[in-house]
């Protein structure tokens, strides 16, 4: 018995549909349910410690929802994202991210963690950090021709060219 035929969709499909998508080896996936408010809390934090700390005049600190369109069969929408890019006037970003923070729901963990990892780890990005709601516990990985995991205490630094930012995780974890 052969297996079933799963229908490749582009972006011209992906803009078209109603409701929050991301579009990963041209394969839908729904961005449902919306995330539980401790996320929403943490990506914030996050998003202001990048972005209280970014030392880069040509990057920008990103909050989800926003698309970076990678090629015609992929389309993401990291939860947070430093892009160095001029973005104004675009309908998304399309360079490659210095840096991607995926927030880990029910919903989506696998999904962070195994394909956007992959993903993320084809396409260059410099560091990608998965943090974990259910226990506070943070992996970073940088992209040294592939993901290598960095050790860290509260604090880490991450840098790329002339620039940098940092988090302070016990300011994103202060309960």
């Amino acid at each position: 018995m052969a297996a079933p035929k799963i229908e490749i969709y582009t972006y011209d499909d992906y803009k078209n549909w109603k409701g929050s998508w991301e579009l990963i080896e041209g394969i839908p996936y729904a961005m449902a349910p919306a995330p539980v408010p401790k996320h929403q809390m943490l990506v914030g934090r996050i998003y202001n410690e990048l972005n209280k700390n970014l030392n880069c005049e040509n990057c920008e600190v990103f909050i989800a929802p926003i698309d970076w369109k990678i090629d015609e069969y992929n389309v993401v929408q990291p939860d947070v994202s430093i892009f160095c890019e001029d973005w104004e006037g675009k309908s998304y970003l399309s360079s490659t991210p210095k840096v991607i923070v995926e927030v880990l729901s029910l919903s989506t963990a696998f999904k962070d963690l195994n394909t956007k990892y992959k993903l993320y780890e084809k396409t260059g990005v410099k560091y990608y950090v998965i943090v974990n709601p259910a226990n506070d516990e943070v992996k970073i990985f940088e992209n040294k021709n592939g993901f290598e995991e960095v050790e860290f205490k509260n604090e880490y630094e991450f840098k790329w060219e002339e620039c940098k930012s940092k988090i302070d995780f016990s300011k994103v974890f202060k309960w």
